[in-house]
């Protein structure tokens, strides 16, 4: 059941009017559903009824579509009304021209999912959403297509392409508006558009103007910002509702951003878009947890004093494939984020209810009636036997160049990622280091994007890094000519800057005379690495020999580049569950099984150690592992596994 809400709070679940199910409102005649706001009594309305939603942020790129109909089950047992949805530009349109309405990218299914388990949407489209996803949700192509794009403002190519994009992902979704028939209540404009500082009122009420082409007056429009100096005022736009965010605060602080949206906008019911339960942890940080006691303190004091409330995570998930982002924070201006998307949520990373999920549900049925629909226990876990993988190839050999690499280009200037049409994985730059009169001769890289391991006539000689603000290397006389430098891109900040193209952005310069001069590199030989297509590997796999330990020493390290590896996890059993990866022991790189990329590890840098692998993704029999490992294998070359998280190695 789909509760209605009222203005105060009734502990008494008789006094409180109940709507109807989810599914009999979708059959009422569109002229009898409405949804809109009274701010006279600062409530919401809904079919004549006072309203007033407990809501939580579900990503469903960060699950499995197989998985979304049990996890949004949890959530609505967990006493939400609604789910929060984001939209993530960059998956539907990964290229220019090519669209993507499938598997983990079926946004009208995972619309009929909330359907299906009574719950209304608040749907986030846009087109910027931060989320801790790669770009912020913008497809790298932008900057490919229009060199010097300035996003998020009233630049006319961003524009032109926003309007494309609209007529694309919107068009689907307005026969889910509520005043259509569907479960849609609210549609957010932008994203906390006055943390980025532009104010460009212009941009904003552009937007409203094609949003409103596909809501049609049948879904409330809103915008959240921050409740910080201007943000709430350079983020509102003239007749459309204004939201907030925070997380954990004290009842003066909640009082004090009460005030702060009644300055802006005096009426009106009070929205926390996003209650934070947790926070996002980047590599090489600890955990960024936040505890249980404090929250439920903060959202009893919001319920209390009739707030609508989002979660923000309910459900976190994963960073699949090469999704997660970063942030222009840390010594070096850049820190990315770890593959778990946890967020320490009110459910993990499985999806099972955490002690948070049974704290806030018990607050929330303080004041208003649970639904009845049982809370799921938590699914079972497997713990496998260690497999043994073999090293394959180093990625840089030229069999798999010629498989795993695009075809070489030569030119004098160090090209982006973005001007070769790349969108993430590796770039190897390669050239001939001159006649050194110095020995040792620093090398130096002028800006990188975002980490580089250096080889010279292909051994290794060291790591350079954008996060640890490292840019220079000494390298020996007589070490060899063939410099070969392979950036990775670790991922696109996210938040506030939005420009963050990949690669080599400066120069390489190699010092050449006692005085303080420098020699600029050239004649450069570029190829990329994008990891998008696992056929590339199945063909690789099917020329070379197995098992000759290619790329490692007697210690495992990856001394001639990134390597290659293979395995098989036999599973005897038709009784399958999650299980973890638990990558003691290896080094840097990223995972895949049964062709599906898992995303990036690193666990000598933590906090993140073990990688989630639902079951969704595993079958009886063979199941095929691949791992690239760019630094450090264990030397018994074994993957071991365990049946639960550990996240919290710093």
């Amino acid at each position: 059941m789909c509760p209605t809400w009222v203005d105060e709070p009734q502990h008494d679940a008789s006094d409180v009017q109940i709507t109807p199910d989810a599914q009999d409102l979708f059959d009422l005649k569109n002229e009898e559903r409405s949804f809109y706001i009274d701010y006279d009594r600062d409530t919401f309305v809904m079919d004549g009824k006072d309203f007033r939603y407990v809501s939580g942020s579900f990503h469903y790129f960060r699950a499995l579509p197989q998985t979304w109909r049990s996890k949004l089950r949890t959530m609505r047992a967990g006493g939400l009304n609604a789910v929060d949805l984001y939209v993530q530009w960059s998956l539907h349109n990964p290229k220019d021209n090519q669209y993507v309405w499938d598997g983990i990218a079926n946004i009208t299914d995972v619309i009929e999912a909330a359907i299906e388990e009574d719950l209304y949407v608040i749907l986030r489209p846009g087109p910027y959403i931060c989320a801790e996803i790669d770009n912020g949700g913008l497809p790298y192509w932008l900057f490919n297509k229009y060199p010097g794009i300035q996003v998020r403002i009233s630049d006319a190519n961003y524009i032109k392409e926003v309007k494309i994009w609209y007529e694309k992902l919107m068009s689907q979704l307005t026969p889910y508006m509520y005043g259509n028939g569907g479960p849609i209540i609210m549609v957010q404009l932008e994203n906390e558009y006055g943390a980025f500082g532009k104010c460009d009122k212009q941009y904003l009420n552009v937007l409203k103007e094609e949003t409103e082409k596909y809501t049609q007056g049948k879904a409330v429009l809103f915008t959240v910002d921050r409740p910080y100096d201007d943000e709430l005022v350079c983020g509102q736009i003239p007749g459309v509702f204004i939201t907030t965010d925070f997380g954990l605060m004290t009842d003066d602080e909640v009082d004090t951003h009460a005030a702060k949206v009644r300055s802006i906008q005096p009426k009106g019911p009070l929205v926390n878009t996003e209650f934070y339960t947790g926070w996002l942890t980047h590599w090489q940080e600890k955990n960024q947890r936040r505890p249980a006691g404090p929250l439920a303190a903060t959202l009893r004091k919001m319920l209390k004093d009739g707030w609508n409330v989002d979660f923000y995570m309910y459900f976190g998930g994963t960073n699949f494939g090469f999704w997660a982002g970063a942030n222009d924070w840390g010594l070096g201006k850049y820190m990315a984020d770890i593959t778990s998307y946890d967020y320490d949520a009110p459910m993990d990373e499985a999806g099972d209810p955490s002690m948070k999920y049974t704290i806030f549900r018990d607050i929330i049925g303080e004041y208003i009636p649970l639904p009845a629909v049982r809370v799921p226990d938590r699914a079972p876990k497997m713990k496998h036997e260690p497999v043994l993988l073999s090293s394959v190839e180093s990625i840089l050999s030229t069999s798999s160049r010629n498989l795993l690499g695009t075809p070489a280009l030569k030119s004098d200037k160090l090209l982006t990622f973005e001007e070769l049409n790349q969108n993430s994985g590796f770039v190897l730059y390669e050239t001939t280091l001159p006649k050194f009169t110095r020995d040792p001769s620093l090398l130096t890289i002028n800006d990188l994007r975002d980490r580089a391991q250096i080889y010279v006539d292909e051994f290794y000689l060291g790591t350079l890094s954008r996060e640890n603000a490292i840019s220079s290397l000494p390298i020996s006389a007589g070490w060899g000519s063939k410099l070969s430098i392979l950036v990775e891109n670790q991922g696109r900040i996210n938040f506030d800057v939005l420009d963050d193209y990949k690669g080599i952005l400066g120069n390489v310069t190699i010092q050449i005379y006692d005085e303080p001069y420098t020699q600029e590199l050239s004649d450069w030989t570029i190829t990329g690495y994008p990891f998008d297509s696992y056929d590339k590997f199945t063909q690789l796999f099917a020329t070379l020999n197995e098992g000759a330990g290619h790329g490692v020493n007697g210690k495992g390290a990856a001394i001639h580049g990134p390597v290659t590896f293979k395995g098989e996890l036999v599973i005897e059993t038709s009784e399958i569950h999650d299980t973890y990866f638990d990558m003691t022991g290896w080094g840097k790189g990223f995972i895949f099984i049964n062709g599906f990329n898992l995303g990036r590890y690193w666990p000598v840098a933590g906090p993140q150690v073990t990688m989630y692998l639902p079951k969704e993704l595993l079958k009886s029999g063979a199941n095929e592992i691949v791992l690239v490992e760019l630094q450090k294998a264990p030397t018994d070359k074994m993957v071991h596994f365990a049946d639960s998280a550990i996240l919290d190695e710093a």
